[in-house]
This record gives structure tokens, C-alpha cells and sequence, in this order.
């Protein structure tokens, strides 16, 4: 039977199926898309059967209500002919059965049947306009409390409310998905708040930007030099430049440059904004204090309060003096003097001098390059402290309420992994170490500080001023610190250059160890790096060593070379697990989106008994190693973790009707569905930044010319102190040499350092702090490769 009705009169020309929902078939609740089945009672299409699924982005839709859904008919390949709807409407039941019905639904708590028949009884078939129009109305209705009475007009106003919504943010040329994220915001003041100020949307709302909050503005006459759209306009820029370049703060002049760009770039040649009406705003945003102008440089509040507040929690723990001359030293030698001869570990000079210092400072900063000795000074370190404080390094000899007094952290996984595996002890990343609850914050603040009475921070040269923060904030006064971290590696990915300005400031106890003790086992990979610490490279670099190969090729031949390589090293008895290909770009003949590719058909080819699942352009199947990209808090998975896909699901196979992916990271299981895949990524070669706080059996690094906009010396020296035990170099040595002598990188822009040096005088300030999302990765291989060189996977 063909049902097919003419188009009603009030939405002519507009596509519409009006009917009763028969059954939700899937509701998303974190995007609100759905599917439907609905049993047709008016249509403007032509439909074989009585009823038609219905899909778009709705709130939650009662079963046997009716509604009017708006859109258009499509024909889906895999499940046939569906309305696809952009917007909907609510019928309002006319018949008194049919408004007790809808009134004691689930959509209004509290509400049962036989007071939905009292307000019926009361207000006849008219009751639900009459609410709408006047909630006062259902305070003469028996067995109905103000309380209750409120709530349903407030709860009907809102379900009510929604159409029109839509209708609006729809004419705003919103599509359905976003307007369903923008109403789940705002809810029913929606409207009332883009209307007022479009540009709290991109404060607000994900995935809306300025330049569309901009055209909403013009919409509605918030263009030209109108002073919400330059406030708007300055707001983006000091956060979007301070959280891409890693500032802490933007130059006025610079500030009021980029506004001026921004803006203009939108404006008629009538209304362009000039630099006077931004220095205006400024100077506005910076009495509300939503923007702090410190002399000639302007914060985004956040990033101010953050540096300034760890400028001060760090200075308070420096300036103690509790624990000078705590031990004389002759106790020291002797206890060191014991250790040596227990762990048969002979400290030189440079070592003792740290270990001293450390035992005998509230904080110390221990820094040095690869094989400089720094994971045998922090073993030394805790093996003196628990033998002069007497306390034991056995967590299992502690009560269950004892603290262990041993805090050991780093800001990745892997950096946690490795840290525990040299010490012995247990160590977690900072995030865990804080309780990370996501959007709900830290457990441990300096109302609920951690407990321990050692803590050793390693990887600090990652640490964001967010998070450094965040660390300070939570450890108490009579604890003592070590920060360990190596001054060449890339800075934080977040705002600020903690590391570098704590080195610069001299505030607090530095040991930098020089002497390097792993070249003495001739590892031509640290002589390496110590070399390009200097911005040169050793004369024998293309001279094949049992640790370290170069091959020279071209950019179009990387993809060959490194199929080789791999392919000789799986011959050797190597596993992928033991392999990292590190390369500095995603794009192009030698990025990383074509390295995965060809790294997949090596490493996990496709086979009949192996699942798969295409994303876009990229294949997934069981087996993959994959590298997740944002942080999930929830599921104890963070940015950078690596982990294998170890089942596949297809929609048809699940009561979620989802396409699914299931991914361990070290025994966590995680479940992704379709909507989600663009969280993670192939890491079967991952970029030089996501490697941090990681080290790899070996490493494959291409250095070619088309890297050039990436090629410095920090991120190459990162990249090569990566390698544990073999380094593959493959490339051209021109484009290496430039890089390790480029040290052209943008200055950051911090003012840690000064506040440092200033006087400890300034107020404790209230202010909610920006979250930071760091890399985090459990993966962490160990094998044994005695007797094999990195040229040996060259030989056929």
C-alpha cells in the first residue's frame, strides 16, 4: 500500500512525515543521533508501508507520542529508504486522553496519571496552552504543590521550547547536529544567549570557532567595531596564540596585530576595525579581568594565575631551610660508601655531589643528557634516603593507611614505566598521581595535598605550566623534591617553558652532570647526541658502528629503505613491538600517514583471519598498533599511549547497532566506536613530539629535505635519545647537518623566570585553571640484541 498525502498548508514546499513514534531503535546519548521507526499518519512523500524509519540528531522522543519530523527522503545502501530529518515538531495532544497521556509520560517527573487527570479535569482540552501561557494556572489544581506545579510548566515550556530552537538555529544555518550541541549547552536559553552574545559559543560550544560565531554576529548586527566582536576577537587570539606557540603571554602590540588581522579579515571596507578600538577593548576586557595586562604583556587568566601561583609555591619550598646540615656528613660517607659496596656501583665525583645535595635540600633540579648517570643518582638517591631516615623501600612493609613516603611521577606512561623499572619502586603519571577526574578536575589540591616525603619528578622538560602547577599546588611544604629532567629535549607541547626557566632563574639547587659513562661501553648513539647538543655531528656519522647506521637516500626512496630495514630486522628475530619508525611530519612521500601505510602490509598484513574496518582513508584490523590521541581520564588512556586493536565489531553484531573497535593499552581495554575513531591513529610510526618520555629498542629516523620546516636541533636530539639500543639514520646527511645546526625556534614567551627572582610577597588568588592534556603512553618494549648492529638489517 502506497501511502502518500498532499503537503499540509502551513509547511508548503517543505518535505515532512508526521506520525507516531512505534519505537526508538538507537539513541546516542553523548550526540543525540537517532533512529526511529514511525507509524505514518500524514506525509508529503510516498511510502510502500505504513511506517518509515526516521534518523536525525533529537533529544530523548517518547514511544506513541506523535511528532512532525522535516527533511527530506533518502535511500541508505545498506538499510534502505529513511526520512532523514533536520528538525522536528511536537504535537500537542488535543483529546483529553491524550493529554493525561503525554502529562504523566516520563518526560515529567512526578507526574502520575491521576494528577494528570486533576489538571485535566481543571483546565479541560485547552490545559496545555493554558500552561504555557500562564503557569500560574495549575496552582488551583488539587493534589499539586507549587514545587511540583513549577517544575511541570518549567519542564513543558522546555520540551516545547525545543521547536522553535531549532527552527532558529536552523535559520541561522546551523545543521542539526550542532544545533543539538548548542541547545545541550544552553537548553531552553539557547536563543536568549546568541542572541545576546553569539561569540560565548566559542567559549561554550565544541567545534564552533570565531570565524562562525563572527557570521552569527553579523547576523545579528554584532559586526564592525561593535565591542563584543573585538572582545571576542581578542579572547581568541592571546588564548589560540598562547596555546599553539606555548606562551604565557602575548605582547600588547602583538596582540592588538593579530586582533586587527583577524577581524579585518571579515570586515567590509565601511566598518574596519582600527587599532585604537582594540587597544580600547583591552583595556575593558582587563578590568572584568578576563584579560590581566601586566605592563606591556597581556595573559589569558588561566596561564597568568597558573605561572604565578607555581612561581610562588615553588619559591616557599626553596627557601626552607629545615633540612640543611640535617646529616653530618661523615653519616653521609659512610652510608654512601655501604651502598656502593651492597649495589657494587662505584659514584663518581659529580654523582655524590648530587646525591648530597639532594639529601640535604628541599629541591633540587638534577639535569644531563643521555648516559650521563642521572637514573644511577636517582637510585642512589632513594636507596640513601630510605638508609638515613630509616624507612623501608618495601610498599608492602607499610599498614594499609601508611603512606608510602616514595612519590615517584612523570608525565607519561612509558616515562613512569621506565622510572619504576630503575628504581624498583612504583610510579605513576602525574594525572594519576593527582587523582584526574577530567572535566571535574584534580583530586589533590592544597586543600587535599598528596602524601610522601620523597618526590621525584622525572621528564620535566615536559612539564606545562598547567600541570607544573597543578603538581606544586598538591604537594606539601615538608616534602622534599627532585626534578629531573634534559635541558636539549623539545619543550612542553602546553603553554611554558618550566625546565628551561628554572634552569635560567638559579632559584633552586641544580647538579648538571657532564661526564658521560655509557660512551665508555661505546655507544655511539650518546656520543651522537652529546655531539648534536653542540649543533655538530661526529666525522664517522656514515660509518656503520654496532649501534648506529646511516643510509643515505632520497625523500621518494625513505618508504623502500625502511621497508628494508624492517623486513632484514623481523629476519633477525625482531618483533614490531620492538620497532619505532619517528618522523617529524604526517604529510607527504616520507610523512608518517604514508609510513603507517607501508608499515601495516609489513608488520600486520591483511588476512582472512584477521578483521578489518576502513575509516576514511585508512584501514584498521586486529593486530594494529595503535596511538591514541586524546585524553580519555574516564578510561585511565591519555594522549600519546600506544597500545594494539585486539577485536573488531560490526554494527550488525551489536545491540548498539555501532561499529566498534576494541583497543588495549597494557591490559586496558578500551571500546571505540565509529564516531570516535578519530581519537587515535597507526603508531606503527609516530611523530618525533608524541615519542617524548619514551625510549624504543629501535629506532628508524628519516631525515630529508622536504622536513626542512620542521628540522631543529631539539626535535632531531629528541628523536635519536629515543633509541636504547639501535639507531637506523636514513635520509640526506645535508638535510641532518642543517637541522642539527638550525636553532632557529621561537622564543616562548614566559615570565616564570622573573617571577621566580621576584620577591615571595604576592597574595594567594582564587581563579579556575585550564585543564592540560598531555601525552601519556604505557608501551614500553625490552628485549635482548647483544651481537646485532643496525647495518646488519641492510644485509640481504
Amino acid at each position: 500500500m502506497t501511502i502518500h498525502h498532499h503537503t499540509e498548508p502551513e509547511i508548503a514546499q517543505e518535505s515532512f512525515v508526521k506520525g507516531k513514534i512505534l519505537a526508538v531503535i538507537y539513541h546516542n546519548e553523548s550526540n543525540h543521533y537517532s533512529v526511529l521507526k514511525v507509524k505514518v499518519e500524514k506525509t508529503s512523500e510516498a511510502f510502500e508501508d505504513s511506517s518509515v524509519s526516521v534518523t536525525g540528531y533529537f533529544p530523548t522522543l517518547q514511544e506513541e507520542d506523535t511528532y512532525t519530523f522535516y527533511g527530506e527522503s533518502k535511500t541508505h545502501p545498506k538499510f534502505g529508504l529513511q526520512f532523514q530529518a533536520e528538525r522536528f515538531r511536537k504535537e500537542i495532544p488535543t483529546t483529553k486522553e491524550g493529554i493525561v497521556h503525554y502529562l504523566s509520560s516520563d518526560l515529567f517527573e512526578g507526574i502520575g496519571k491521576k494528577t494528570a487527570q486533576e489538571i485535566v479535569k481543571k483546565l479541560g482540552e485547552g490545559a496545555i496552552n493554558k500552561i504555557l501561557a500562564d503557569p500560574a494556572v495549575l496552582y488551583d489544581v488539587a493534589k499539586l504543590s507549587k514545587k511540583k506545579a513549577d517544575k511541570l510548566a518549567a519542564s513543558l515550556q522546555e520540551h516545547q521550547g525545543l521547536e522553535s530552537v531549532m527552527i532558529a538555529l536552523n535559520n541561522y544555518g546551523f545543521g542539526p547536529q550542532l544545533s543539538m550541541k548548542i541547545y545541550q549547552v544552553y537548553q531552553s536559553e539557547t536563543l536568549d544567549k546568541i542572541q545576546s552574545n553569539p561569540y560565548q559559543l566559542v567559549k561554550d560550544v565544541e567545534g564552533i570557532g570565531f570565524a562562525r560565531a563572527d557570521e552569527l554576529g553579523g547576523q545579528i548586527g554584532l559586526s564592525g567595531n561593535h565591542p563584543e566582536r573585538i572582545k571576542a576577537a581578542i579572547l581568541y587570539t592571546v588564548e589560540a596564540s598562547c596555546l599553539q606557540d606555548g606562551h604565557t603571554y602575548m605582547y600588547t602590540k602583538q596582540l592588538i596585530v593579530d586582533t586587527l588581522k583577524l577581524l579585518n579579515q571579515s570586515s567590509t571596507a565601511d566598518d574596519v576595525v582600527n587599532e585604537v578600538d582594540i587597544a580600547d577593548q583591552i583595556v575593558e576586557l582587563g578590568k572584568l579581568n578576563q584579560v590581566i595586562v601586566e605592563e606591556d604583556r597581556c595573559y589569558y587568566p588561566s596561564l597568568f594565575y597558573a605561572e604565578r601561583n607555581f612561581a610562588k609555591n615553588l619559591k616557599t619550598i626553596a627557601e626552607q631551610t629545615d633540612y640543611e646540615d640535617q646529616f653530618p656528613e661523615s653519616e653521609f660517607l659512610l652510608a654512601l660508601g655501604e651502598l656502593e659496596e651492597r649495589i657494587n656501583v662505584q659514584f663518581a665525583e659529580s654523582q655524590k655531589d648530587a646525591i648530597q645535595k639532594a639529601l640535604m635540600s628541599p629541591i633540587m633540579l638534577l639535569t644531563g643528557g643521555p648516559g650521563t648517570g642521572k637514573t644511577t643518582v636517582i637510585r642512589g638517591i632513594v636507596e640513601l634516603y630510605s638508609e638515613l631516615h630509616g624507612v623501608s623501600l618495601e610498599p608492602g612493609d607499610y599498614k594499609k593507611d601508611e603512606p608510602f613516603p616514595f612519590v615517584l611521577t612523570a608525565p607519561t606512561g612509558r616515562a613512569a614505566k621506565r622510572m619504576s623499572e630503575s628504581t624498583g619502586l612504583p610510579a605513576v603519571t602525574i594525572h594519576r598521581l593527582l587523582g584526574w577526574n577530567g572535566a571535574e578536575g584534580f583530586t589533590h589540591t592544597e586543600d587535599n595535598p598528596i602524601d610522601g616525603k620523597l618526590v621525584i619528578i622525572d621528564e620535566t622538560s615536559m612539564l606545562d605550566i598547567f600541570i607544573a602547577n597543578h603538581l606544586f599546588k598538591a604537594i606539601p611544604k615538608n616534602v622534599q623534591i627532585i626534578m629531573v629532567g634534559d635541558e636539549d629535549q623539545l619543550p612542553s607541547v602546553g603553554p611554558g617553558q618550566v625546565l628551561k626557566d628554572l634552569l635560567a632563574s638559579r632559584v633552586i639547587e641544580t647538579v648538571k652532570l657532564t661526564d658521560i659513562y655509557r660512551q665508555a661501553e661505546g655507544s655511539s648513539i650518546i656520543e651522537l647526541a652529546h655531539e648534536m647538543k653542540k649543533g655538530e655531528l661526529p666525522n664517522n656519522l656514515t660509518v656503520p658502528t654496532k649501534d648506529r647506521s646511516f643510509i643515505r637516500c632520497n625523500q621518494n626512496q625513505i618508504k623502500e629503505v625502511v621497508e628494508k630495514v624492517v623486513n632484514n630486522a623481523l629476519k633477525k628475530g625482531f618483533s614490531a613491538k620492538d620497532l619505532q619508525v619517528l618522523a617529524p611530519m604526517y604529510k607527504g612521500a616520507a610523512g608518517i600517514n604514508e609510513l603507517n601505510a607501508l608499515l601495516q602490509q609489513i608488520l600486520n598484513p591483511a588476512s582472512s583471519k584477521k578483521r578489518e574496518m576502513k575509516f576514511g582513508d585508512v584501514t584498521y584490523r586486529t593486530g594494529d598498533k595503535i596511538l591514541q590521541l586524546v585524553n580519555q581520564p574516564e578510561q585511565n588512556v591519555f594522549n600519546g599511549d600506544m597500545g594494539e586493536i585486539t577485536s573488531i565489531f560490526y554494527a550488525k553484531e551489536n545491540t548498539e547497532k555501532e561499529d566498534m573497535i576494541i583497543v588495549s593499552f597494557d591490559g586496558n581495554e578500551i571500546t571505540f566506536v565509529k564516531k570516535d575513531f578519530v581519537q587515535f591513529t597507526h603508531a606503527y610510526c609516530c611523530s618525533i613530539h608524541k615519542s617524548q618520555g619514551s625510549e624504543f629498542p629501535i629506532v628508524i629516523l628519516p631525515v630529508v629535505r622536504s622536513y626542512y620546516r620542521m628540522l631543529r636541533k631539539n626535535l632531531l636530539y629528541t628523536a635519536i635519545t629515543r633509541s636504547k639500543k639501535f639507531l637506523i639514520l636514513c635520509g640526506e646527511i645535508e638535510a641532518l647537518e642543517w637541522g642539527v645546526r638550525n636553532k632557529e625556534l621561537a622564543e616562548r614567551q614566559t615570565s616564570l623566570r622573573t617571577r621566580l627572582n621576584e620577591a615571595l610577597s604576592e597574595e594567594d588568588t582564587e581563579l579556575r585553571e585550564l585543564q592540560s592534556q598531555l601525552p601519556f603512553s604505557v608501551h614500553d618494549a625490552n628485549i635482548g640484541m647483544e651481537g646485532v648492529t643496525p647495518f646488519d638489517f641492510m644485509t640481504s
